[in-house]
Parts: C-alpha cells; sequence; structure tokens
C-alpha cells in the first residue's frame, strides 16, 4: 500500500526515543520529506544546539524553536522529528494540533539510558549525575507527552524499520493524517 499524508505528522519524545532515526524510516514509508527541528535551528543559527544552549540560553532556544516549529507546519507536509522540550510549550501543542498529528515515541527510562549515555550532545544531560537527570526531566515531560493525539510505545530490540511501521500502523488506524493512493 502507498500512503500519502493529508498533515505533517509531528514525533515528540525524549531524548534517545528514536524521534530521528524512526522519523526518517517513517518518512521513507509514506515517501515524504523528512525534518528535524533541531538540525533547522542549528541551519538557521550556523551553530549547534549545544553552542545555542551556552550561548544564548535555553529560553531563547525555545523561542527559535517554536518559530521553527511554526514555519514547518504552514511550510511543508512532512515527518517532522521535535527537540525533546519543544512539546511542553503550551503555543507548540496548540499549533501542532491545528496543523499537524502529534506522536509520542513513548519510551522507558532504562532504554533511553542505554541509548543516551555515551552521547555528550545532550545540553541538558552534562551534570554530576546524567542518568538522575534524565530520571527527573521524564517525570516532569511525559506528562506534557501525553497530551499528544498518538502515543505509540517503544520497545527493546524493535529494529528502527519496525518501530517505524508500528508508528504507521497507529497513523493509518487513527485516519486524520494519511490516506491511501492507488
Amino acid at each position: 500500500m502507498a500512503w500519502r499524508l493529508t498533515k505533517t505528522i509531528v514525533l515528540v519524545g525524549m531524548m534517545g526515543s528514536g524521534k530521528s532515526a524512526v522519523g526518517a524510516a517513517l518518512a521513507r514509508l509514506v515517501d515524504a520529506p523528512f525534518l528535524d527541528s533541531d538540525a533547522e535551528i542549528e541551519k538557521a543559527a550556523n551553530m549547534t544546539i549545544a553552542e545555542v544552549f551556552e550561548r544564548d540560553g535555553e529560553p531563547f532556544f525555545r523561542e527559535k524553536e517554536s518559530q521553527v516549529i511554526a514555519r514547518l507546519l504552514k511550510t511543508q507536509r512532512c515527518i517532522l522529528s521535535t527537540g525533546g522540550g519543544a512539546f511542553l510549550a503550551q503555543e507548540n501543542q496548540d499549533r501542532i494540533a491545528a496543523d499537524g498529528l502529534s506522536v509520542w515515541l513513548r519510551t522507558d527510562l532504562d532504554l533511553l539510558w542505554s541509548r543516551v549515555r555515551h552521547k555528550n550532545t545532550r545540553p541538558l544531560l552534562r551534570t554530576a549525575n546524567p542518568r538522575e537527570t534524565l530520571k527527573e526531566l521524564c517525570a516532569l515531560r511525559e506528562p506534557e507527552y501525553a497530551k499528544a493525539q498518538l502515543v505509540v510505545d517503544a520497545e527493546p530490540g524493535l529494529e528502527i524499520e519496525d518501530m517505524a511501521k508500528k508508528v504507521l500502523r497507529a497513523i493509518v488506524e487513527d485516519g486524520t493524517a494519511v490516506e491511501e493512493v492507488q
């Protein structure tokens, strides 16, 4: 079967939940562009997310993130991966609900930690106890992620392509963001 997006699919969730990898695979399944809001911010700022955080602080970064998400929702139907904190802002939740379909890639702490513990590209985890910080971030953020229009659970050992197919099944079942093409 072939599918066409009728609105942008916005992947939300914690760092390490697979938004970028699963998003790219999902984009291939529905023959749509894949965009990453963090990559778009880096392109616009000509610096890494970590450098933006360091130079301008998190509030500035969040403002730019909201602007990028709004622009992408209005200009291009795609699979959009967002940064872990993007969905916390009510304005982003409202925009995504109006112009897209939010999908939370729900991932438990142990799986998240296994994916992010060896990376130094996560500014929020540059703490004395990064696992505890990740746990605290999960506790703070998950109630907001739970407001996503769809929730798809990650599973340890599930290959990226299989997770993308699982997400696609949920989107197809929901019926609001894709249509079958002949």
